[in-house]
């Protein structure tokens, strides 16, 4: 879905922070869990499985921090990020994240966005942008599976099924190096576990299990395994 800047009103040209659209009676399926979890790959296969859209929040916080940094502004300037929050359109996609019309899907997984995202996604202003414009989304398709870290605690916490995924730390690891081509297991692991503190502690829509969730630990499951799991839940 595109989100230029344009005037609030239509679910998908809504950009100002002002209060977006309300969450509505739709089929949500609200997966979240810290880093490393499984959430994207799952997300993707339950919305596969259902015949529903899929939409990653968390390659929209780094949409903006990516816009953040191109624009050279510090990450920790609150009030300028939450303007380029405000400004930046997102074209996020299954398959690619377009940022202000140039593709950023690699960048955005770069160590230099991962490391701004933590101070971006921390900006309450951003998220009250960024919780308006996924509610938009899904106001325009009728639902679809949702992943991130607060959906089911605070985008959708009316979601037909909140799914809460956890792992070992030494999985998540793992699979976190491994999404990075090479990158080294300890210095990942420090990473996470930097990201886990500040996605636990941040003011802003914590990183915390939503009410009624469903857990489901993936450390010892395959993608079907856990795709079978959320399904089977829906039953």
């Amino acid at each position: 879905m595109r989100w230029p800047p344009a005037t609030r009103g239509s679910p998908t040209t809504w950009t100002s922070s002002g209060k977006g659209p309300e969450p509505v009676a739709h089929r949500v399926i609200a997966i979240d869990g810290p880093a490393g979890s499984g959430k994207s790959t799952v997300a993707r296969g339950v919305a596969d499985r259902l015949g529903l859209e899929y939409l990653d929040t968390g390659a929209m916080y780094r949409g903006v921090a990516f816009a953040v940094l191109r624009r050279g502004v510090d990450p920790d300037d609150v009030p300028a990020v939450a303007d380029v929050a405000r400004l930046v359109v997102l074209d996020v996609t299954r398959s690619a994240c377009m940022v202000d019309g140039e593709d950023a899907s690699t960048a955005i997984r770069g160590p230099e966005v991962t490391v701004a995202v933590t101070a971006v996604a921390a900006n309450p202003e951003v998220r009250t942008e960024m919780v308006a414009r996924q509610r938009a989304w899904v106001e325009e398709r009728g639902g679809g599976v949702m992943e991130g870290r607060d959906i089911g605690s605070v985008v959708f916490p009316d979601a037909e099924l909140k799914v809460h995924l956890v792992a070992s730390p030494e999985v998540r690891a793992r699979r976190r190096a491994a999404e990075t081509q090479g990158l080294d297991v300890d210095a990942v692991a420090a990473d996470i576990e930097r990201r886990d503190v500040a996605d636990s502690s941040r003011t802003a829509s914590p990183l915390v299990e939503a009410s009624g969730a469903e857990v489901i630990d993936t450390s010892d499951l395959t993608i079907p395994e856990i795709v079978d799991a959320i399904v089977g839940l829906l039953s």
